[in-house]
């Protein structure tokens, strides 16, 4: 069975797109951007100094992360357990936006969950969303998305992702927010954002979900029928 990365900065849509594909392929979906904002809520719940990098980098590799079946139909696509206890949505919160590409961007972070990622993603079956999946954590993946949008578009959809939970927040920030984030993430001198050179990119400026979903799996089918 293949294996799929899909990359792309945030609110993209990668997150929506890899559990309908899993779902559509009946692949496992695992995303790795989760376990780095349970690593940062994990860190602001013990009022951690975020810049004392070798204490994140022993918490994250004591930390319990596990990534489980939805339990709730809240909207969520999966239950993130940190330490025993569900923290799937605190995770998503602004003060975790904010602070989760410092913790990412430590090699010692990015080491330790980045070998729990490849031993999934080596079993194939799974498609596997995050930043530096095609480029690190499988760069041996038959198929390779990234997925890309203006960061007006992705600040947007995180704006209502939000007041949806009913969080008030500011649109303007949160493109301003975004817009540092992406600053970060692609300069960093760890794993990077970037497409992989093989990767297929999708830009999901005004398409429907199902479009982008559509394109896919016709990608996928075509990846799964040349490895027969």
């Amino acid at each position: 069975m293949i294996s799929i990365a899909i990359d792309g900065p945030a609110a993209s849509g990668k997150t929506t797109l890899s559990k309908t594909l899993a779902d559509s392929l009946e692949f496992l979906y695992f995303d790795t951007g989760a376990m780095y904002r349970a690593v940062t809520l994990a860190a602001l719940d013990e009022k951690l100094d975020l810049k004392d990098e070798k204490a994140i980098v022993a918490l994250a590799e004591t930390a319990e992360i596990d990534l489980q079946a939805p339990s709730q139909e809240d909207g969520r696509l999966y239950d993130v357990i940190l330490n025993g206890e569900d923290s799937t949505w605190r995770i998503r919160s602004k003060k975790v936006d904010q602070n989760v590409s410092l913790i990412s961007a430590y090699p010692g972070v990015r080491a330790a969950l980045t070998k729990q990622q490849q031993r999934i993603g080596k079993r194939g079956g799974v498609v596997m969303a995050g930043r530096d999946i095609g480029t690190v954590v499988l760069p041996n993946a038959e198929l390779k998305i990234y997925l890309d949008a203006s960061v007006e578009e992705r600040a947007r959809r995180r704006y209502e992702e939000l007041t949806m939970r009913g969080e008030e927040v500011e649109l303007a920030n949160i493109e301003e927010d975004m817009r540092q984030r992406d600053e970060t993430d692609t300069n960093r001198k760890v794993a990077p954002l970037r497409a992989a050179s093989d990767a297929i990119v999708i830009r999901s400026d005004g398409k429907l979900a199902n479009e982008v979903l559509e394109q896919a799996i016709r990608l996928a089918t075509e990846r799964m029928e040349a490895a027969q």
